[in-house]
């Protein structure tokens, strides 16, 4: 029997979620987007992604994938997750911090739920299904964006809550000088912005030794614009899964957590 898991991916403006076939990766129902509510506490963020496992059900039909009610759930949140308990929190409430979020997702959806990083999700997602599917070693993805994600998996498994974009770096966090929104911001030339990647990545593979750091966020869709410039021993690539990484890989790590 095919295996399915609910993903769910939180951000500062929607929410999104969908079951996914864990073997491929693939979205075996309608993805649902409802807008992040305001305020974006964890009670309400976790009613709303309840809202959408219901309409999943209602547009795509239950018996047409599988017992939903019985799926396990995986949801992202842009926060450091410990233990099930969130302790930081990027756009959105503050109340996330140091909140039982698994708890209160629990009792909002009346089923257990696993939550992680959405960096880790994305990450994870990348590892199992993307652009670094079959690697052995250390795979490191970072995601570059407002600020810099990043996630470690080393031989499958995730060492989660990697912080990576504040790494000091010529007396700055790393985010601050290397992230996309920074070249944005600063309308820095890809050459100027190679040399800002550069010193990211020289000073990450000289603390991590990785086997291969994938590259994701919006701004790798012009991969070819700064990879190719970037002087490494590892492999540098781009993402493969983009906006449906987070999905993906929170159903997939759902899947995967041990029962109980």
């Amino acid at each position: 029997m095919t295996a399915h898991a609910f993903g769910v991916d939180i951000g500062g403006s929607g929410v999104k979620g969908a079951p996914v076939d864990v073997s491929t990766g693939e979205l075996v129902g309608e993805r649902v987007r409802i807008p992040t509510p305001q305020p974006a506490t964890p009670r309400a963020v976790a009613k709303v992604v309840g809202q959408i496992i219901e309409q999943v059900a209602e547009r795509t039909g239950d018996d047409a994938i599988e017992n939903l009610a019985e799926m396990p759930v995986g949801i992202t949140v842009p926060a450091i997750v410990s233990h099930g308990v969130t302790r930081s929190a990027a756009n959105i409430d503050k109340k996330w911090i140091d909140a039982p979020a698994e708890e209160i997702f629990a009792d909002v959806l009346g089923r257990p739920v696993t939550i992680l990083n959405d960096a880790d999700a994305a990450g994870y997602a990348e590892v199992y299904y993307g652009a670094a599917q079959g690697e052995s070693g250390l795979v490191i993805v970072t995601t570059l964006g407002t600020g810099i994600g990043s996630a470690l998996v080393y031989h499958g498994q995730l060492i989660p809550n990697i912080e990576l974009g504040h790494l000091e770096i010529d007396g700055f966090d790393a985010e601050k000088r290397a992230a996309a929104s920074v070249r944005t911001k600063e309308d820095l030339s890809w050459k100027a912005y190679t040399k800002r990647l550069q010193r990211f990545y020289s000073k990450v593979e000289f603390l991590f030794s990785p086997d291969l750091f994938v590259v994701g966020g919006g701004i790798s869709r012009h991969s070819d614009k700064f990879l190719p410039q970037l002087d490494l021993r590892a492999r540098i690539v781009p993402a493969q899964l983009f906006n449906q990484a987070g999905i993906v890989g929170a159903a997939r790590f759902a899947h995967d957590a041990p029962a109980g």
